[in-house]
């Protein structure tokens, strides 16, 4: 337990009186999440259970709103204090835990029993925890690139880049002082300094297609040639000033709809935030496939059942299991939430007539997914936010100190096998 952070005893208190004070039905099904009303997805867990409890009579969902921010801390006081959701909802990089604590039950059996089929189920291997399957991905996404199609082509370029060489040349040609006072004030690429897990994941782009990894079936591999020649290649756009100082992922965000940076590398989520630009920016703000291969992917949320449920009640919980990862319901999954699902093999040709850059999305997910890609290293999920931290710390030590790559590669290892 000591990976988890407990709340106070009344807020404990609060969220267990809440959960119990249920109506009185044949059977209810405790449900805790934090998409909970939120557009799309929130919409998407409604149809779930209105389906579920018109198909299951006198089976009753309730379902409760916990905040992001707190979820994981009430999780463990439910789990803890013996009274867990009955359908546990949880991050992808927090579940281990959990498992790690028995509190999962292993869902192999209930997979094998039933016509569930995981093969190419984007993300499904991050589920995997020493051994066992503790649960159903149920959100994976491949990174892309988004671009300010003017500034590159008053660059002279008239494609978006393809690979390392080309975003390297493209950033290096964007880059300028456009109004004469000395000073950058338009920036080839934007990447965070700011934020563990964002910097982490940044950096993961050129690490992964300088052919290195965090880490080799389980084992930190920071001071292999091939990360280490990706850690040198985000040193590159720093020393050679082609990316703003001082930034977290959000800054970044900001200055590529202020039209201030040309490129960024990010997840599908950038789409929402280029609809927020300028009348006068939105317009030259693209997205294509990244230049880095593979691209980075990345799970979301997923979804489990307790270890102590009664035989019953697991079996009422597989089902509703089993209706969420159906092809309707993943169907649905995309069209409600704008994403492509999990799921392989389904149509999204509405979706992509409704917008092609579904299609987009769609291959960055089956790219990252083939090469079997996660933000979140295997063997350090448990250690993952130490782990974050000190990537942040090396890089940032690397960037102020002018060290060699290597020497913060080697660091970076050190420090994280010290965790282990």
């Amino acid at each position: 337990m000591t990976h988890l952070s407990k709340i106070t005893v009344m807020g404990a208190f609060a969220i267990s009186t809440a959960l119990t004070a249920l109506p009185a039905v044949s059977e209810t099904l405790v449900f805790v999440s934090w998409m909970k009303d939120e557009p799309g997805y929130g919409d998407w867990w409604n149809e779930i259970i209105a389906e579920y409890e018109a198909t299951h009579d006198g089976v009753d969902i309730e379902m409760t709103r916990v905040a992001r921010d707190d979820y994981a801390n009430a999780m463990f006081t439910m789990f803890a204090g013996g009274s867990p959701p009955d359908i546990v909802h949880l991050a992808a990089f927090e579940y281990q835990p959990f498992a790690d604590e028995g509190w999962l039950e292993p869902l192999d059996a209930w997979i094998e029993n039933s016509e569930l089929d995981l093969t190419g189920w984007a993300g499904q291997g991050t589920c995997e925890w020493d051994g066992s399957t503790y649960c159903i991905m149920l959100l994976y996404t491949g990174y892309i690139m988004s671009f300010n199609e003017q500034m590159l082509a008053d660059a002279g370029i008239d494609a978006a880049p393809a690979t390392w060489d080309e975003f390297l040349t493209a950033a290096r040609a964007i880059t300028k002082d456009t109004d004469g006072d000395g000073l950058i004030d338009q920036y080839g690429i934007g990447l965070p300094t700011k934020g563990a897990g964002s910097v982490m994941h940044s950096m993961l782009n050129f690490v992964l297609d300088a052919g290195g990894a965090w880490t080799v079936d389980g084992e930190p591999t920071f001071n292999s040639p091939e990360t280490i020649e990706g850690i040198s290649r985000f040193k590159t756009i720093f020393v050679e000033k082609l990316s703003p100082p001082e930034l977290g992922s959000g800054d970044v965000r900001q200055l590529f709809i202020e039209g201030r940076v040309g490129m960024t590398v990010d997840g599908p989520w950038v789409y929402n935030i280029v609809k927020g630009a300028s009348d006068d920016i939105r317009p030259d703000l693209k997205l294509a496939k990244t230049p880095f291969s593979p691209p980075v992917g990345g799970t979301s949320n997923v979804l489990g059942m307790p270890s102590d449920l009664s035989d019953d009640k697991k079996q009422l919980v597989w089902e509703f299991i089993e209706l969420a990862t159906s092809e309707q319901f993943q169907q649905r999954f995309a069209t409600l939430g704008s994403s492509p699902a999990p799921r392989p093999g389904l149509d999204y040709s509405e979706e992509i007539a409704k917008d092609p850059y579904f299609a987009l999305f769609d291959a960055a997910n089956t790219d990252a997914a083939a090469a079997g890609i996660d933000r979140l290293p295997k063997g350090l999920e448990i250690e993952f936010a130490e782990v974050s931290k000190i990537v942040l710390e090396e890089t940032q030590r690397m960037l102020i100190e002018d060290l060699e790559p290597a020497e913060a590669g080697q660091r970076m290892q050190d420090r994280v096998l010290a965790l282990k």
